[in-house]
């Protein structure tokens, strides 16, 4: 009986040991193995190559354990020919890599040379509709690799389409008509900053505020919501530095996100309660960049902009041969000086096909001097009170200016605005006025009308005074010498700076 019973017990213990050992490799969940068995910190998970293989033969983590249990050895044979035959199946925490692989492919060959066959214009015009209708985060090089390719399936898996990476010419069309609304909601339009030199991806309507001073160029909110600023330093004779330092200045900058390469670099992350984006370059010891700041509340509308804004930025722009066309739209001031006339520049009416005054309507050119850059408007059914002129031409001496602002600094506001300014002996105005008034009416200490100012900016970048854009004073002597030659006599009312904002008006060119 006692030999009965020591067999007994020798098979118990080996049915237990048999039991007890897929247990130590059983999935997440199953029973686990003894406590006792295995060192504490010894656990692993299995290790994976780039293509999900095991690497390696997976040795027992169990220590102590007896190396010839014929269970562990029936095992690890088990595991070893499995590896010959079959792929491992991934970790689960290697998922997401996993998935991310998937969804970002190489392009296959047909693929990229449906691309290649489109010209480089248009594949970059395809990219910056993506970038607006929120599938893209990349650059704008007609570039269609893993990003740009993923970027289309995006877009047509949620229009309910074949997810071929590549645009029919239905879709194509769908695209460009998703992404021209979202960039007139916010305003879109690339400006030449004159203050640092660089080219700016500006929302207009979400920053319609504009500010130059200081060698910088500021946009803004009304309420400080959203704000992009330029920013100019030289000499600069090396990156790394400046890219640590605005890592962390101003106060309360956190850097989520930074890339430095030899001449630009990035950083984007939380400063305070909003979210900030810098992006600069360097050329020749200098350095050139702009800052985006925003809301988090705006994240949602902000995030597409800003990666246009990023692309649209040129820190350093290739000089063009010749002079920059005149915007389709363009706004000046206009002031009125007889019933039913007004003078304004004639630099602001070049090349108009349509003149209207705002609020009045459509309005007729009658006379025009090239020489002294005046010139009169005719409208109907006004009923404008004329300033009242002065007897003489101020030099070194302090004028106001009263004129309509640009909408795109005054958010689409019509009221008259005044700012100061000084006639030098050459009749220079200093500072130059913002954008909008060109043919703004300029006023002596009495308030009486001295001439009409004259904006020369080359190339539009603000409200406010730019470097390179000239300003001067066209004499009251001027406008009263072309009222002569039309027969047309001035007609005097109350003088005073109140009286007057009443006589200026928006003057709207219309061009093809």
């Amino acid at each position: 009986m006692r030999l009965l019973g020591a067999v007994l017990t020798s098979l118990v213990a080996v049915s237990l040991a048999a039991a007890q050992s897929p247990q130590k490799d059983s999935p997440k969940g199953d029973a686990k193995p003894d406590a006792a068995s295995i060192e504490p910190k010894r656990v692993k998970t299995i290790p994976l190559d780039a293509d999900g293989q095991v690497r390696g033969q997976v040795k027992g983590e169990v220590k102590g354990e007896a190396k010839d249990q014929p269970a562990r050895k029936a095992q690890a044979n088990e595991k070893a020919k499995s590896k010959q035959t079959a792929k491992a199946k991934p970790d689960p925490k290697d998922t997401k890599k996993t998935e991310k692989t998937d969804k970002a492919e190489k392009p296959s060959k047909e693929v990229a040379d449906s691309y290649n066959a489109i010209p480089l214009a248009e594949r970059i015009a395809i990219q910056n509709d993506l970038i607006w209708t929120g599938d893209y985060n990349g650059m704008l090089n007609g570039e269609f690799g893993e990003r740009a390719v993923a970027a289309v399936k995006a877009f047509q898996k949620r229009k309910g389409s074949k997810e071929t990476g590549v645009l029919n010419l239905q879709e194509r069309a769908a695209l460009a008509l998703l992404a021209k609304p979202k960039q007139d909601a916010v305003g879109w339009r690339i400006v030449d900053d004159l203050a640092t030199g660089a080219r700016v991806g500006v929302p207009a309507k979400l920053m319609p505020n504009t500010n130059v001073s200081g060698g910088i160029s500021r946009w803004s909110s009304q309420r400080g919501e959203t704000s992009a600023e330029t920013f100019r330093i030289a000499p600069a004779a090396a990156l790394a530095p400046i890219f640590e330092r605005m890592k962390k200045e101003p106060a309360g900058r956190q850097a989520e996100y930074s890339v430095l390469k030899d001449d630009f670099f990035v950083i984007s992350g939380q400063q305070n309660l909003k979210r900030f984006y810098v992006r600069a370059q360097l050329r020749n010891n200098e350095v050139r960049g702009v800052t985006i700041l925003y809301d988090q509340a705006m994240q949602g509308i902000m995030e597409p902009v800003v990666v246009a804004m990023s692309n649209a930025y040129a820190a350093f722009p290739a000089g063009r041969a010749s002079p920059p066309p005149r915007r389709l739209v363009e706004y000046a001031s206009g002031v009125a000086v007889a019933p039913g006339v007004i003078a304004t520049s004639r630099e602001a009416l070049e090349g108009c096909y349509v003149v209207t005054v705002a609020g009045i309507g459509g309005a007729d050119r009658i006379a025009e001097d090239k020489d002294r850059g005046v010139a009169l408007l005719r409208v109907f059914g006004a009923e404008l009170k004329p300033v009242t002129f002065s007897s003489e031409t101020p030099k070194n001496a302090d004028i106001a200016l009263l004129g309509v602002l640009d909408p795109q600094a005054q958010g689409g506001g019509a009221a008259v605005s005044v700012a100061k300014a000084r006639v030098s002996d050459a009749l220079a105005l200093d500072p130059v006025p913002a954008l909008g008034f060109d043919g703004a009416a300029a006023l002596d200490a009495q308030g009486r009308l001295a001439g009409i100012a004259s904006l020369r900016v080359p190339v539009v970048a603000g409200s406010a005074p730019n470097v390179g854009a000239s300003a001067t004073l066209i004499p009251a002597d001027a406008v009263r010498a072309l009222l002569a030659a039309q027969n047309i006599a001035p007609a005097a009312t109350a003088s005073g700076a109140d009286a007057a904002k009443v006589a200026v008006v928006r003057v709207i060119c219309v061009r093809k």
